[in-house]
């Protein structure tokens, strides 16, 4: 056989099919293009944020230290635990302990519903005691509201659907079905969700404290 010939036998065996994209699972892949696209929209919309607040003089610095940025605090170090819950899902996963590793997915749930709890009391405390809506607030700029409802409100949907999968991969690896890699491919939307919150918190309620 000429090396042209092998050239192209080998050039047309890597377009046959059966062979992972970029050295890595389909599962995997799928995901890191689903953080990219996921990561455009919330980089969008926190730049939209952003620019809205600095343009905007009279823009609401609704958050006192006691309670407002030390609930965030809590409901951060609630999303950072479970970080930490996920990573020993997967290293135990990885080490063939299905019963370690689906009690941590249920610690990584847990943490992840009390995020969710918090935040939703906030959210009570801000429409009936502070009287915000998506279209009004008692401080000044109308669409403080609208941002800030549509970010946080955005975020808490990606931890409840996390919640949902993480949900399904705990009963499966329970019965003994998925293998470590779906464990690690539901870690990278908990880790992204996570990592997002990261920006949110800073941007959003740290950058909107009242001094």
């Amino acid at each position: 056989m000429s090396t042209h010939a092998a050239a192209a036998t080998t050039s047309a065996s890597h377009w046959d099919g059966g062979h992972s994209p970029y050295a890595t699972n389909s599962k995997k892949f799928g995901m890191w293009l689903f953080i990219i696209s996921d990561a455009l929209t919330f980089s969008a919309l926190l730049f939209a944020y952003t620019y809205s607040r600095v343009s905007n003089p009279d823009w609401p610095t609704p958050f006192h230290f006691n309670p407002s940025i030390i609930f965030s605090s809590v409901m951060t170090f609630a999303l950072l635990t479970s970080s930490l819950t996920m990573v020993m899902a997967v290293h135990s996963m990885n080490q063939g302990n299905r019963k370690a590793a689906a009690r941590w997915i249920l610690a990584t749930m847990l943490a992840g519903a009390t995020f969710v709890g918090l935040h939703l009391t906030e959210w009570l405390n801000l429409i009936n005691n502070e009287h915000v809506t998506p279209a009004s607030n008692p401080w000044g700029v109308p669409l403080f509201g609208a941002t800030f409802f549509g970010i946080t409100g955005l975020h808490m949907t990606h931890v409840v659907i996390g919640i949902i999968y993480l949900g399904i991969i705990c009963q499966a690896v329970m019965r003994g079905k998925f293998k470590a890699e779906d464990v690690e491919v539901a870690g990278l939307y908990w880790h992204f969700v996570d990592l997002v919150w990261m920006f949110v918190f800073p941007l959003v309620y740290l950058m909107s404290a009242k001094i």
